[in-house]
């Protein structure tokens, strides 16, 4: 799958082509990640209103580059530059080509200082939430009203001139929300919850002003894989593979549906062992108490360890703990009598497994999934193998699955294995575990969770002198990271508060006896990746 739009290559666009295929549309939007730490909040809103849009890069993408993309529309996000003192790299050609363009805050700045508009330092900066008021109608400010509250965060403004049509004003800021010919501008974050009427906004963006028309039908489409799963089931019996993540719960609703709710029908298998314990508990709280669904744990605890050990390799872990997963599958659907096995794969698994496009070309094998390729005793159900993970969570959204259970944090299929430096043993896997379980619940209890796009705690190999009871000892050393992310495939490292991080530290080696020191990693992607491993 094409991670980031960076050239209009015709591999890059034959890639765009397939995934619209896959998604079924003809429509295709770019957003311009300029850094801002909501930039995944604007991809998140676009794919509830059911729209493609693909991250472009800022730095590499040109007006050619776009005009043989040829977007229906153009969504420049904010970010920490200012456009006077140290410009951020973008050809502003892409401004000329006619295609409706919706700048937020920095990205307004960006085209309105390229029309030759005045931007400067604002006196007074507005952070937080303010009260916006529209003074002009417009296809942008559709079914908002008069007044709306807005989350603003930002230091320099747009300064009026005759030729920008004003939108919306702040206290501090006259030109809140501007239009000039194709360009439209708003000075705060309609992707964040804080502003009242944002996503009405993106959603006027998208179908009134870009005329996009061919949204993805997340709603038709489940119906027609209901339909498809009620006749290749049958009257018999399958057995799903649950993690509690967005796409396994969404085949788990699908089989709800198909099989009309019917008690004896499915049963989900929750495997213990290399998990957080953030995971069961969320499986347990939506899928424990199901008269559709029959929840079971097993726990894998002692097998995964058993093929864990030795290997001392990311890759070479990843592909051992298959083996465990797919004989436990495979030993629970016998039990259960089942004629099925169902997973929550995505095309982008099959894809990054080396899989995907039926083409004669070499596919480079990116990472090995869980849940690929395993050639299961039985025929499996993957209602979601044609599904990116945008368009699976708009499925699951569409049939009912709880928000909570579509927006958590990802997390990998081979789990704390790939959160363990070096041999996986039962020592470090409970220390992973341990120091994981308050490394969330702070996030939870500081409410940052929500802010990051994904967080992990890692126990390295290395090992630090420490002082515990007044004595000299040795301890090892607990790596925590957070990251920013449209995506997944470029992140940020986030920055949380400092005495939040020290909150936390002080938990682990207070709490967690074999820890002798805990840090913090500050390196983005690219060069590191998200995942340790």
């Amino acid at each position: 799958m094409l991670s980031t739009f960076k050239k209009a290559t015709e591999s890059a666009l034959d890639e765009i082509r397939e995934e619209m295929r896959v998604r079924q549309t003809q429509e295709v939007f770019l957003l311009f990640a300029m850094g801002s730490q909501f930039d995944h909040l604007i991809k998140q809103s676009l794919e509830r209103l059911g729209v493609f849009c693909l991250v472009a890069d800022p730095c590499t993408v040109t007006a050619d580059d776009v005009s043989k993309l040829s977007p229906v529309g153009i969504i420049l996000s904010g970010g920490p530059a200012s456009v006077h003192a140290e410009p951020p790299p973008f050809d502003g050609k892409i401004f000329e080509l006619e295609k409706p363009v919706l700048g937020i805050c920095l990205g307004f700045q960006m085209w309105a200082n390229y029309a030759g508009f005045k931007v400067t330092a604002s006196k007074h900066r507005e952070f937080g939430v303010h009260d916006a008021t529209l003074v002009k109608s417009s296809a942008l400010f559709a079914g908002c009203g008069e007044f709306t509250s807005v989350l603003e965060s930002h230091g320099d403004r747009v300064e009026l001139h005759d030729g920008l049509h004003v939108l919306a004003t702040t206290d501090n800021a006259p030109v809140a929300a501007a239009r000039y010919h194709n360009l439209w501008g708003v000075q705060f974050h309609p992707e964040v919850t804080h502003t009242t009427h944002g996503l009405r906004m993106l959603e006027n963006f998208c179908f009134k002003i870009c005329g996009a028309k061919d949204c993805f039908p997340a709603s038709n489409v489940a119906q027609r894989k209901i339909q498809h799963l009620h006749e290749q089931i049958g009257d018999r019996r399958v057995l799903l593979a649950l993690s509690g993540g967005s796409d396994s719960s969404t085949v788990a609703y699908l089989l709800k549906e198909a099989l009309q709710g019917e008690p004896g029908r499915v049963r989900a298998i929750y495997i213990r062992g290399i998990d957080r314990p953030d995971d069961e508990a969320f499986v347990l709280k939506y899928f424990g108490d199901q008269d559709w669904l029959e929840l079971k744990v097993v726990d894998a605890t002692e097998q995964f360890l058993a093929v864990l050990a030795g290997h001392l390799t990311m890759k070479a872990k990843r592909s051992a703990m298959r083996g465990v997963y797919k004989t436990i599958l495979e030993h629970e659907a016998e039990q259960f009598t089942a004629s099925f096995i169902a997973q929550g794969t995505l095309y982008t698994d099959i894809s990054e497994s080396g899989g995907g496009y039926d083409a004669g070309a070499r596919k480079a094998q990116i990472k090995l999934h869980h849940n690929t390729n395993l050639g299961f005793n039985l025929p499996e159900l993957l209602p979601l193998d044609d599904c990116v993970k945008d368009s699976g969570r708009n499925i699951g959204r569409s049939i009912g699955v709880p928000e909570e259970l579509l927006v958590r944090h990802p997390f990998p299929g081979p789990g704390l294995v790939v959160r363990v430096e070096g041999e996986v043993t039962a020592d470090k896997l409970a220390m992973a575990r341990a120091v994981d379980c308050i490394w969330i619940e702070e996030l939870r209890k500081w409410k940052l969770y929500d802010t990051v796009w994904q967080a992990g705690a890692v126990v390295t190999q290395s090992i630090t002198t420490c002082t515990k009871g007044d004595d000299a000892n040795s301890g090892v050393v607990v790596a925590l990271w957070a990251v920013w992310s449209v995506n997944g495939f470029t992140a940020t490292a986030a920055e949380l508060p400092n005495d939040f991080l020290r909150h936390v530290a002080r938990r682990i080696t207070n709490e967690v006896r074999a820890v002798g020191a805990v840090v913090y990693r500050l390196s983005d992607k690219p060069p590191a990746t998200i995942e340790w491993g």
